[in-house]
């Protein structure tokens, strides 16, 4: 397999990756427009323009555009994340062509119908209600305003309620125009497609816009603080996050070992001690996430608002700990959950397509599958160690606290026992 990258004079980029077998192809264009990319009295503009997509070209009405992927038994859908929004099909290899066409008309030909807009305004604030009464979602929009305080990086993307009840059919457009340039898209594919068809299909709906730049991003700065709703719930919420490397820094891969060791899975420091030998929760874990410039690592647990102290204190504990005596084999198991969760989302087209949007979108390139395995196997023990150690003592911080947690240790009090 041998992935193709071709670049129009126009600034944009397709890449493909044919997969010798299968008979079916996941498409899609990545955008690289999302949160980050709004001003303040944009916030949640990137994720209402998603939800419009669908809602009707000047060719198709929003029935014509689900039905034409459909009567081919095929799939579309889109999503926002803080530095991209994408739009994908999933189809057989026959129907490419379809899906290709489809998803340029839905990016180049919206017609913004007032109506139309009406109608996702109220699902996407029925979304932001159900992302608010669902804890361990919206805990996690908490602990990133925190972490990222006052930047757009640290906005939720569903966006504020108030924001989304006043956006207009020029608000759409004039996102459009400033974040939709041919540079700014990533035609990925993979699966069974063929790319010099792709590059000529691209060439016919997407060479002929004009080439222009598009506003940076804000750098961001890891600000961190406290955040605490304390609320009548089943459940405390705790998600404790740690300013971590970005995915172009060469620690990347330390910190996502890190994590893994951490509280990756049911073999992990704080799922074996807080769980499993204490019965404190039935959730935790660990995770690292990462953007440009920043990044952070985030462990999230659930428990009881009687043992939310004692659950804090021990997670402080496990962290110190892994500082002295991560051994090589939780190093080696976490390395082999890395990688085999890398090896296993390619053998998807879906997966495949993704990454590969992504890697254009970091790199300019797809650097080869090896090379990411090799980064993970030159990780060492004293490499997560060395990561471990910043991370339990001296990293900033950000808390983020909900439920029956008028107990729990607040953030000073988790960063004097870090330096203790």
């Amino acid at each position: 397999m041998t992935v193709q990258l071709t670049t129009l004079k126009n600034g944009f980029r397709i890449v493909s990756e044919r997969m010798p077998g299968l008979q079916s192809a996941s498409i899609g264009i990545w955008v690289t427009a999302g949160g980050r990319n709004e001003r303040l009295e944009q916030n949640g503009i990137a994720h209402f323009l998603e939800h419009m997509a669908f809602k009707g070209t000047r060719t198709r009405s929003a029935l014509q555009i689900a039905e034409a992927i459909e009567d081919v038994g095929g799939y579309i859908n889109a999503y926002t994340s803080r530095e991209v929004t994408a739009y994908y099909a999933r189809v057989l290899e026959a129907d490419t062509r379809l899906a290709m066409d489809v998803i340029g008309d839905i990016l180049l030909n919206p017609v913004f119908e007032p109506k139309e807009i009406e109608t996702e305004r109220h699902v996407i604030l029925q979304e932001i209600g159900q992302a608010l009464d669902t804890p361990d979602d919206v805990i996690f929009d908490w602990l990133q305003e925190r972490a990222y305080a006052d930047q757009p990086l640290g906005r939720t993307i569903l966006g504020e309620a108030a924001n989304v009840r006043g956006f207009s059919r020029e608000d759409l457009a004039g996102f459009v125009a400033e974040q939709y340039g041919p540079g700014q898209m990533i035609l990925s594919a993979a699966g069974g497609v063929d790319h010099d068809v792709l590059v000529e299909q691209a060439e016919a709906l997407f060479g002929g816009m004009a080439g222009r730049g598009a506003p940076e991003a804000p750098r961001a700065r890891f600000t961190g603080g406290e955040i605490r709703h304390e609320k009548t719930l089943e459940q405390a919420h705790m998600a404790l996050a740690f300013e971590g490397p970005g995915y172009c820094d060469p620690e990347f891969y330390t910190a996502q070992i890190y994590s893994i060791a951490l509280g990756g899975g049911m073999s992990s420091r704080l799922f074996q001690e807080i769980r499993e030998k204490r019965g404190l929760c039935y959730t935790i874990f660990a995770q690292n996430g990462a953007y440009a410039d920043t990044g952070m690592t985030t462990i999230y647990a659930g428990t009881s608002g009687e043992e939310v102290a004692d659950l804090a204190r021990l997670t402080i504990d496990e962290m110190k700990r892994a500082a002295d005596d991560m051994s090589p084999e939780e190093v080696a198991r976490a390395r082999a959950q890395m990688k085999a969760g890398l090896l296993m989302g390619l053998e998807s087209p879906s997966a495949r397509a993704e990454r590969m949007a992504r890697m254009i979108q970091i790199w300019g390139k797809v650097p080869p599958i090896e090379d990411a395995v090799a980064r993970i196997d030159n990780v060492t023990t004293g490499d997560v160690r060395v990561f471990a150690e910043t991370a339990a003592a001296s990293a900033p911080a950000a808390l983020a606290l909900y439920g029956p947690v008028k107990d729990a240790p607040g953030l000073d009090e988790l960063q004097a026992q870090r330096a203790a």
